[in-house]
């Protein structure tokens, strides 16, 4: 699965804008997305307004590139 991420970077090494990232899983207890980001390292970002976990940086959206089983579709509703 794939999404690409359309915001403002996040951090040096977290989302970048226009940047395309794996998607590990949707975790099941918090619906959150297991994404692979720039760091190397995979981390948990929101589906519908993805930031940083401190909440300094403004969050943008996902648009889905692979999907596998309408997996992310289901918790990727809409984008602005």
């Amino acid at each position: 699965m794939k999404v690409k991420y359309i915001g403002p970077d996040i951090g040096v090494d977290g989302l970048f804008n226009n940047g395309i990232y794996e998607v590990v899983e949707v975790d099941e207890l918090t619906g959150l997305l297991r994404i692979i980001d720039e760091s190397g390292e995979d981390y948990l970002y929101s589906p519908i307004k993805p930031k940083s976990v401190a909440g300094e940086y403004k969050g943008g959206y996902f648009e889905i590139i692979e999907d596998d089983n309408n997996t992310l579709s289901v918790v990727i509703k809409c984008n602005p």
